[in-house]
């Protein structure tokens, strides 16, 4: 038997929410300070709610993934579908009362929602990939086997 690691069995989904939420930490800033830059104090406005909300949508799925990891997988498939349909209301109900509001810079907002969901998304994968995962070699299975076809 060969283990690569001993690491935990959700250190991998752990990684992904710390990378995550260091990738929605340096996007916030750096889309905070462009955007007051930019637009002034509406730009400003728009990348606070657009770090808000696009983090808010990716960080819940990494959390709630991690969370429901040893419910079965029913469950937890249920669990994901719920928070996703309730992720999707909570943003659509913003947006509409947002959508009242002058007070910030819609580019602002649209873009850092865009640079959250694909920052936070690919700061969470790398967190993934990072992660050595456990390989076991049952007894008695030859080394040499050919595993490609399984």
């Amino acid at each position: 038997m060969t283990t690569a690691s001993h690491s935990h069995p959700d250190a991998p989904l752990r990684a992904a929410l710390r990378y995550g939420i260091a990738g929605l930490i340096a996007l916030v800033v750096i889309s905070c300070v462009l955007a007051t830059i930019i637009a002034g104090l509406p730009g400003l406005w728009g990348a606070v709610i657009g770090s808000a909300i696009g983090g808010f949508f990716i960080l819940t799925t990494a959390a709630l993934v991690l969370f429901s990891a040893k419910l079965e997988s029913g469950i937890q498939g249920m669990v994901m579908l719920g928070s996703w349909v309730g992720k999707l209301l909570v943003v659509l109900v913003v947006v509409a009362v947002l959508k009242h509001f002058d007070f910030y810079s819609r580019m602002a907002l649209f873009l850092t929602v865009v640079g959250a969901l694909l920052i936070v998304l690919g700061s969470e994968t790398y967190g993934v990939l990072r992660q050595r995962v456990p390989v076991i070699t049952p007894p008695g299975d030859a080394s040499d086997q050919d595993h490609s076809k399984l």
